[in-house]
């Protein structure tokens, strides 16, 4: 697939949404919602800081993109998030009725978009949206990567230290 520069302006606007939610110790995901190339609304990840299991970047996004538009349909709209998003998230964009869903990095163990689960081009739903991943799945995947591995490893520290004060 082809992606044009606004594809990738928009997309690394979305990178930028996920170092954010990094830096505040979320899953680095980051969602912008565009239409007529203005952004509409800008949201990462936040389930951990707010205890909210919904709060991922895209619904956050939708949510924020509905209260401006008065309206919870938002059609002619791109959402643009660095992850493929899951089956809670792509049901959110189909009742939305969100045009076209681009996507960084694929993700194999939940993705419904297309890796798992392909919601949006399910026939049997009354609504279809466009869908391109891949872009940027590079960046988007190492920013994964990278926050996994800290964690893998701050766990690891934590378990160590727990061994060494219970072998006493």
């Amino acid at each position: 697939m082809e992606f044009s520069t606004l594809d990738h302006q928009w997309m690394r606007h979305a990178i930028a949404l996920a170092q954010t939610a990094q830096k505040n110790g979320e899953v680095p995901v980051g969602a912008v919602l565009v239409v007529d190339e203005t952004v509409l609304a800008e949201a990462y990840n936040q389930p951990i800081t707010t205890n909210d299991p919904t709060a991922h970047a895209e619904i956050l996004a939708l949510r924020q993109a509905a209260a401006t538009q008065r309206n919870y349909r938002l059609p002619g709209t791109t959402l643009y998030v660095t992850l493929e998003p899951c089956l809670m998230c792509m049901g959110a964009l189909i009742h939305a009725r969100i045009t076209r869903l681009v996507f960084g990095a694929f993700d194999p163990k939940t993705g419904a978009a297309v890796s798992c689960y392909q919601i949006g081009s399910d026939t049997l739903l009354n609504h279809r949206l466009e869908v391109a991943g891949g872009l940027l799945a590079d960046t988007c995947g190492a920013l994964l990567q990278k926050f996994f591995k800290q964690q893998r490893r701050c766990e690891y520290r934590n378990d160590t230290r727990q061994a060494r004060s219970f072998s006493r």
